[in-house]
């Protein structure tokens, strides 16, 4: 009896034990069901919310986007106003060089015609002089002498002026007719003298050397005959002739020992390699 009531227990045991899990599998069962709609609504509502903040980050890329194409315009535009402001200057600033280039050639144009016109009006001076020095002066009456008709302090005085200012050629005619009609006179050697000096000046050396001598013959004792000496070595060794130029230099500091020239005619003989035949007693050793 004993052995059956206790397998009465437990064969009730196990169906009770059975039957109740069964019903908490149930509500399990449920509860999941409950969570995987849960959690389907909430991926749906997780979609919708990405996409309407997807399409949030969008419009507000196309606004930065256009809002920086805006600026970039603006900014393209500011600098091409810029630009067109400093070439507006830059091209008026060409247009004055230009015209001031064009001013600068008119000038040069205008200074080369002048320049023209009075190399034009020097040389029909020479011309007028020149004709002037052939026309005899009028004849006067019996046994009296004819006046020259320049004055000789205003012949010499204009030649040295034209020397002085580069018109040799007018010097060089107002000289010689200086030693034509004054060749007696006190600058008669002077004139003389510039001739030649003109003549060396202007590379005609033969002329030069005939000038000098022309001085030394025709006024031996004036105060330029020393310079005349002088200068003439100084032509002959331009000429290439040195041994002729050592010989006037020793002849001036022979003849002329305290003279300023024969300190110079003592150093050009160095420098053409001859001794000094005397040292020079002037003070002043400028050189040529």
């Amino acid at each position: 009896m004993r052995f059956r009531l206790c397998l009465s227990a437990f064969l009730i045991i196990p169906v009770a034990a059975f039957s109740a899990p069964s019903r908490e599998i149930v509500e399990l069962g449920r509860d999941v069901a409950n969570l995987r709609e849960e959690v389907r609504a909430l991926q749906t509502s997780m979609a919708e919310k990405m996409g309407a903040l997807t399409a949030l980050v969008q419009q507000s890329i196309d606004a930065n986007a256009n809002s920086s194409k805006a600026a970039a315009a603006g900014l393209e535009a500011r600098i091409a106003d810029q630009m067109q402001k400093q070439q507006a200057p830059v091209a008026i600033m060409g247009t004055k060089v230009d015209q001031m280039s064009g001013d600068f050639q008119s000038l040069r144009e205008s200074l080369q015609d002048v320049t023209s016109r009075l190399g034009k009006i020097d040389q029909k001076l020479v011309d007028l002089k020149n004709q002037m020095g052939t026309i005899p002066p009028p004849p006067g009456p019996a046994g009296a002498s004819t006046m020259p008709a320049i004055p000789a302090g205003n012949l010499f005085e204009t030649a040295v002026r034209d020397q002085m200012t580069g018109k040799p050629d007018l010097a060089l005619k107002g000289f010689s007719d200086y030693v034509q009609m004054y060749g007696d006179t006190e600058n008669a050697s002077d004139a003389q003298y510039r001739i030649g000096q003109i003549h060396w000046e202007q590379g005609d050396l033969p002329n030069a050397v005939k000038d000098f001598d022309a001085v030394l013959e025709k006024y031996p004792e004036s105060p330029k005959t020393a310079e005349a000496m002088y200068m003439k070595g100084q032509v002959l060794a331009k000429m290439g002739r040195p041994t002729d130029a050592q010989k006037e230099y020793k002849t001036l500091i022979s003849k002329y020992p305290r003279n300023e020239m024969a300190s110079r005619a003592c150093t050009k003989l160095k420098e053409l390699g001859y001794n000094c035949p005397a040292p020079a007693a002037s003070s002043s050793r400028k050189r040529d």
